[in-house]
Formats: C-alpha cells, structure tokens, sequence
C-alpha cells in the first residue's frame, strides 16, 4: 500500500457470526483520498468488513468482533465514539437503492435533521449536495416528488447526495452499481472518481472492470481472509500470488 496518511485500518480483525468465522486476521489500510476496491467471490467477506467499519454488527447478538478498526488513529469501538458519530464520519451506500419513501428535498434533509443541523443552513447544503451527486439538473425543478418515482441510477445517486449532505469522511459503497444499466453504471464511476478529491473512498465489487477503471488501490479477499493487496495496475496486471492471478482471470471453480 502506498506511504499516504492512512485514513481507515484494521488491525487483527476477526469476526464470529455465532461459531462461524467470518473474518480471519483481517490486517488493511485505506489511504485517505483514493479509491480502494474489494473484491473476491461472494460470501468471503467483503460487506461484512465495510460493515465492521460502520458499526452495523453492533446490534447482532451473535456477533463477536475482535480486533481494531480505526479511523485515522481513533478506534471506532473504544475511541469513545456512538455509533451515530461513526455513521456521520463514515458514510454507506448500499447495493440496492434505498430512498426513504418521503419527497426528493426530505431524503436529503433526513439526515441533516437528526444530526441537528441549524434549519436555515439546511438548503444550501441540500442544493450543494444534490449538485456534487450530479442529480441537481434533473431534479430541481421537482424536488417534492417522491423520490421513490425516480430511475434505479437516480435513486442511487440521490443516496449518495443523502451520504455527502454530512460531510463524511470515508464514504463506504457496497457494490452501488450492481442493480444498474451500464449508462447509470457510468455516471456513478464519474460521480465516485470526482468525489475522491474530497472522501476516501471504499468500494465492494464484482466488477474486475469497473474495479481497473476507478479503483487506485485493490484488495483480494477469499474465505475471509486478506490474499493480496496494492495498486490496482499490480494485483490485475501482475499478482503476486496464484489465487489472484486465477480470480481477476475469471478462471475460478
């Protein structure tokens, strides 16, 4: 991994679901202001580790976290931190869409609501982030229609304005183009490569090309562990190790 100022880590991170492991001595740093992909087959481990990150396992009852996740230097577990300041600092974006079935302006008011932002600062900050999602000229003109009447590419773009409107800084996306046509696939990669210049971000996919087109740094994870990690032209373009050769190539199972 690059010498940048690492912005997110894990160290020793183990989880149990129950008796089953899920994560195994899980050791990665994420440089602040780049991209990082995570890839690897379904079931090794990748959404649950960026929920790690987010304090998501925090009510399972039969899950065992061990290890440290921090943010800079801080421990998101013991640092003091609520889970509520976690998920400020550190923004989701999930694989499906997911707009509260309230108006355009309300999804991305929601949050700024709860986090107590003074009500005459909230318009500004509504406009500026539905402007950096790339949504303002479709939609400023209708801002009270449900969002749930917007397109599948819309409704995600329209999350990611919800995650940016507070300011994060790490913005963790779960596959957030799989459900999309390659032309809303395409505006989200342009989104997410002009949002770099402000969040470090976090991306899971399946997608080796999407992963080479904007990822600066690349992580392979298989059954839970950590095979290989470093920039991205390097584990595509020459692995260090046979099971990464053989998965970027497509020739697993």
């Amino acid at each position: 991994m690059n010498k940048e100022h690492i912005k997110l880590s894990a160290t020793d991170a183990n989880l149990w679901f129950g008796s089953k492991q899920v994560l195994k001595n899980v050791n990665v740093a994420f440089p602040q202001n780049q991209i990082t992909a995570l890839i690897g087959p379904s079931g090794c481990g990748k959404s649950t580790l960026l929920r790690c990150f987010n304090r998501m396992h925090d009510l399972l009852a039969d899950a065992r976290i061990e290890g440290k996740y921090l943010l800079d230097d801080r421990d998101l577990y013991k640092g003091g931190f609520s889970a509520t300041e976690v998920r400020r600092r550190i923004g989701m974006v999930f694989q499906q869409a997911n707009p509260f079935p309230k108006s355009i302006e309300e999804n991305v008011n929601y949050g700024l609501k709860i986090n107590n932002i003074p009500k005459g600062e909230r318009r500004q900050i509504i406009e500026t982030a539905l402007k950096e999602s790339y949504l303002w000229d479709e939609v400023k003109d209708d801002l009270q229609k449900p969002a749930t009447r917007l397109s599948g590419g819309q409704q995600q773009r329209l999350c990611i304005a919800r995650t940016v409107a507070l300011r994060p800084e790490v913005i963790l996306m779960d596959e957030p183009c799989s459900a999309l046509d390659p032309l809303s696939t395409s505006k989200i990669e342009e989104l997410i490569l002009t949002l770099k210049k402000d969040y470090t971000i976090v991306i899971v996919t399946h997608n080796m090309q999407q992963a080479q087109r904007i990822a600066d740094q690349t992580v392979f994870m298989y059954l839970g562990e950590i095979i290989e990690a470093g920039d991205t032209d390097n584990v595509f373009n020459n692995p260090a190790k046979d099971l990464t050769s053989n998965y970027v190539k497509g020739h697993f199972g």
